[in-house]
Order: C-alpha cells, then structure tokens, then sequence
C-alpha cells in the first residue's frame, strides 16, 4: 500500500474507484462524490469501539475490532471485486486504522492500494484551501427572474467552463423555491459536490456562476468561494419586469396554492404585512401575475440594494435575447475576452 497528498488521491480517482471505510452516519454526512462505503464498522460498532478505546485502551479496542471484522473479511474483498479495478483507493476520517487495515487486507487479496494521507479531514481541509484561491470567476447577476439560468446552460453548451450552484444544491433559491426542492443535500455534500466540479475544470480557463447569496435553501457555499464571488466581475443580464412575470410564473405558477400561500408567508416581514396579504389573496383568486407584481416589490429591492453594493464589479448591462439565449451568451463571452 502507497499514502499519497488529497490532491493526488483525487486525481487517481477520475480513473479508480475510492473505498470509504467510515461508518455510514460519517459517509451520509458527506463523502468524496463517487466514492463506495464499505465501513470496517456500522454505527453502533464504531460507538463500541471508541468506547473500548477511552475506558480500556488500544489493544482492547483493537481486539473487539478483529471480532467484529473477522467475519466481514470475505464480504470486503467480494464488493471490492465487483467494482472491477485492480487499482483501488481507500480511506477514512484521519488516515488512521480503518483505512489502513481495509488496505492491508485488499492489498494481500491482490489489489493495488493507495491510502489518503490524512483521510478525509485532509480532504476537506485540501477542500477549503481549494477555494481561498479558485480559478477566475465571471458571476452573472440580474433581477429575479432573468433566466440566469438558463443562460448558464447556454454558455456551457457553448464550451464554456460553468458550475451551476443551484442544480448541485437542488434548490433554484428564494422562499418560492422551497415549494419546488425535491430535498437538498448536507451542507458538507454540497461543498463537496462543488468542490468535484470545480476539480474537473481546466484551472486556466474561468468560472461562470450565477449570482447567490450565502446560503441556497438549506446549505451554504464554501466561505472562500463565495468570498472570491463578491470580488469578481459581475455580467448584469435585463429583462423586462413583464417577461420576468412570465417567466416566474412558468417555473412556479404549478405550485398547489397552499405551498404558494407559505411561501409568501415566509418572505411576509420583508415584504411587508398589507402586501403578503395582497399578495396571499391573488393567490387565493388565481390572480398569478398579479401575485408576482407584488412579490417582485420585495425581491427587486432586496436585489437592488445588494448590486449596489457592489457596483464597481459590474459589466454591462446586456440585454436578454428571450428568442435567442445565445446571442446573449455570445455577448458575454466576447465582452470577456
């Protein structure tokens, strides 16, 4: 067996398959994306363990280890086959004994094992230095609405480097995305799904990300990365506060009219007392656009407040091509260079 630096590690793991011998409370609470969890032991065994640890020390600890292990031993080197490489990476939380002795009973088997220096601690922290520094960022901001988006998917189609935020944190934003979000990853998944993107991209070349606040939903960008956000170029991208409506109601105007009801009642305080009611009452009297005119009095404010903040980053303004996204795109790009 082999320790190699995280950075290696991910790299080797665009082309072999990783083995995460953590428990299956660490791996749900964020892994390596991609990686397969083959804990040396379940929840309650790794309580006893660490219990045996503190109280009787190493050698009891490794001891009730080999009993619990013994008999799972076969059970390893089967699913270790039927991920169908020879060349096989392995760790867990410190680098420590589970990955090692995972790694010494595949490499006996015959496999080629390459253990992470420092486990997955070292991966988070190779994680969070990733972003204090990551490759040039171009964010595209604009009203509510905008089809940020949807311009995104149009500059990758066009070969450009993108990391779409929203898709990775399977929420598109705001109170009224809540009713859509079919569940959101941990935190700790996100960053590291983000950081997997990221990983895969030529650092060279920049980043195109739409603008976000801190948190998306339930879950929060990296520090780092969205330090660095709020010091990049930002493309300002217009659309008409009518076709803003439009396209509002298209991505939520199929919401059941309780959830929409919640979701003005989550913004209420910000939008004020007498206008969620309005607004609530729209709803009530399929009144849509109506309902967004006055939802869009809290957002637009609340987006204009926050641009002007940061009104020395930004480019433009470009108008959106409704019928035509990639002439926008063309634009943006060719701005750039």
């Amino acid at each position: 067996m082999k320790e190699i630096e995280a950075d290696e590690f991910l790299k080797r793991s665009r082309e072999f398959p990783v083995v995460d011998t953590r428990s299956p409370a660490e791996f749900a609470s964020g892994h390596i994306p991609g990686a397969v969890n083959l804990p040396l032991f379940e929840n309650s065994e790794r309580k006893i363990i660490g219990t045996l640890y503190k109280q009787q020390g190493k050698k009891e600890a490794i001891k009730a280890g080999l009993r619990i292990t013994g008999p799972k031993m076969l059970g390893f080197i089967e699913k270790v086959e039927s991920l169908r490489s020879q060349n096989v990476l392995v760790h867990c939380w410190r680098g420590g004994m589970r990955s090692q002795s995972m790694a010494w009973l595949l490499e006996l088997y015959g496999f080629d094992v390459w253990i992470m220096k420092g486990g997955y601690k070292a991966y988070r922290n190779a994680l969070l230095e990733f972003f204090k520094n990551p490759p040039q960022l171009r964010v595209i901001t604009g009203s509510t609405g905008s089809m940020k988006t949807v311009l995104l998917k149009k500059l990758r189609e066009m070969d450009e480097q993108v990391v779409d935020l929203e898709a990775l944190a399977n929420h598109p934003g705001s109170s009224f995305g809540n009713q859509v979000s079919t569940g959101q990853p941990s935190t700790e998944q996100f960053q590291n799904d983000l950081f997997a993107d990221f990983f895969s991209l030529d650092p060279d070349r920049p980043v195109w990300l739409e603008d976000e606040s801190f948190s998306i939903g339930k879950v929060h960008l990296v520090e780092g990365l969205y330090r660095n956000m709020q010091l990049s170029p930002h493309y300002l991208v217009l659309l008409s506060r009518e076709k803003r409506i439009d396209v509002l109601l298209s991505e939520y105007g199929q919401i059941p009219k309780d959830k929409l009801v919640q979701a003005v009642q989550g913004i209420a305080k910000k939008l004020g007392k007498n206008l969620a009611n309005q607004a609530i009452e729209c709803v009530h009297n399929d009144k849509l656009a109506e309902a967004v005119e006055i939802i869009l009095n809290y957002y637009d404010r609340a987006y204009s407040k926050g641009i002007q903040k940061k009104q020395d980053l930004v480019l433009g303004p470009f108008h959106l091509n409704v019928e035509n996204m990639e002439e926008t795109a063309g634009k943006l790009i060719n701005y750039r260079k």
